[in-house]
């Protein structure tokens, strides 16, 4: 029945709606799909021409259609000069630091945005004598407040560089921050139309300087935060093409899991909430731990994903708690590797618009971590319950946002896509730190 329905959609839209002689007056004509428009002169023809014409017409009439057919039923009209989009524009991007240094120090080549994520006309640069080409100028949150005064001279203007001013080290980061807000005075205008972009993927409780940056000093943020102007989480989950698709990554059979809880953590805190939390935690439940904390284990060999995916459960507890902070814990470390993460971060809410309800635990959820423990030794024991947790994976993949390539080809795509309307942040701390 099916096929039925589909053979009569295609002859409904495939069939010739007008008469033999209409496809004739119009075959002596360039049509729709065979050129471009043109004008044509009546002719007088002679009688004894007629049936000789007459079949020309029927045959050319026939081509047309086929022509005609191809264009409507396949969907794929030729390229035509006045009808194909156009390419978006190019644009500029300057990388002003290399994130945290960069690794070992040796500057690496930019990414290939049209080959990496399908988003062609993009310029990255990494010359700072580039700037003033650039549309748009990526500054790094953590090293624009503990390095020197290193911003963009003014543009059209001659920088006297002071030497004693450049030698400044702070210790203190929100001096550092100060000096970064005195350098917009005297760096005068930008380029114009250029953008400043302030990029940064940690808490507000791990990014120091915040309130010592002066007021307009930039035009656009890059975060993981979904109000951010260029919005780049560290993963999300997206439609796979089809039902019968293995997802990405390790999803290892239950008998392969060995385990029941695990913990990678390399920044150890007693003070964090995460830390109190496990602490309460191992009480009730036994709990792995590895990484480079002081409490934790060497991760094997095998490496993180194989390593995880050995456990029912993975603590993808986040360092602190702030709106739509859901960092790699949870996509990579659990959903990557195949474990039902526990998350504690912001509240159940705020996760619940990115991943579905029944893809997770939520501390939020129990009463204390005694009760906790208990449903994941409830879970432990009931299997086909604990299999709900992993129905999600029927309908979608994991994306893994790869730093720090990918939120510099999105803020090139941003740029393509915005409007000339200027803007400029008011007061970025008050806004990331809410």
């Amino acid at each position: 029945m099916a096929l039925a329905g589909h053979e009569r959609q295609y002859e409904s839209r495939c069939r010739p709606s007008r008469s033999v002689d209409a496809w004739r007056a119009e075959a002596a004509a360039p049509g729709p799909c065979m050129g471009t428009p043109g004008t044509r002169q009546r002719a007088r023809v002679r009688p004894g021409w007629r049936l000789r014409r007459s079949s020309s017409a029927l045959a050319a009439a026939g081509l047309l259609c086929t022509a005609l057919t191809a264009c409507i039923c396949w969907g794929q009209l030729p390229p035509l000069p006045w009808a194909s989009p156009a390419p978006p524009r190019p644009v500029g991007v300057l990388l002003w630091w290399e994130p945290f240094g960069g690794r070992g120090g040796h500057p690496r080549s930019p990414p290939d945005c049209s080959l990496r994520f399908n988003i062609s006309g993009c310029r990255l640069l990494t010359d700072r004598a580039a700037y003033g080409e650039a549309q748009a100028v990526l500054f790094h949150h953590r090293d624009l407040v503990t390095g020197l005064s290193d911003w963009p001279p003014p543009w059209g203007a001659q920088v006297r560089r002071d030497e004693a001013l450049e030698q400044r080290v702070f210790d203190d980061q929100e001096g550092a921050a100060m000096l970064a807000g005195e350098a917009l005075e005297t760096a005068g205008s930008r380029p114009p139309g250029q953008r400043w972009v302030w990029m940064n993927f940690e808490s507000p409780s791990h990014s120091p300087g915040l309130r010592g940056l002066a007021k307009n000093l930039f035009n656009w943020t890059l975060s993981y935060r979904a109000d951010s102007d260029v919005f780049v989480p560290y993963g999300f989950l997206y439609p796979r093409s089809h039902p019968t698709d293995q997802p990405p990554g390790l999803s290892p059979p239950l008998a392969r899991k060995r385990g029941l809880v695990a913990w990678v953590v390399s920044h150890w805190d007693e003070r964090q909430a995460r830390v109190r939390y496990y602490r309460q935690l191992i009480q009730h439940v036994p709990v792995d731990v590895f990484g480079r904390a002081a409490v934790g284990k060497p991760v094997p060999a095998s490496g993180l994903l194989h390593t995880v995916a050995r456990y029912k459960f993975y603590l993808a507890f986040e360092n602190s708690q702030h709106v739509d902070y859901i960092t790699e814990k949870l996509w990579r470390n659990a959903f990557l590797a195949g474990a039902v993460p526990v998350v504690l971060g912001p509240d159940r809410a705020n996760y619940e618009r990115f991943v579905p309800r029944g893809s997770f635990i939520h501390v939020d959820d129990f009463p204390s971590a005694a009760s906790l423990a208990a449903y994941l030794l409830f879970l432990d024991r009931n299997l086909a319950v604990y299999r709900r947790y992993f129905h999600w994976r029927r309908s979608y993949a994991v994306h893994i946002t790869s730093f720090w390539d990918e939120p510099w080809c999105r803020t090139c795509q941003a740029v393509q896509t915005s409007g000339d309307q200027p803007k400029s942040i008011q007061n970025l701390a008050s806004w990331f730190e809410r």
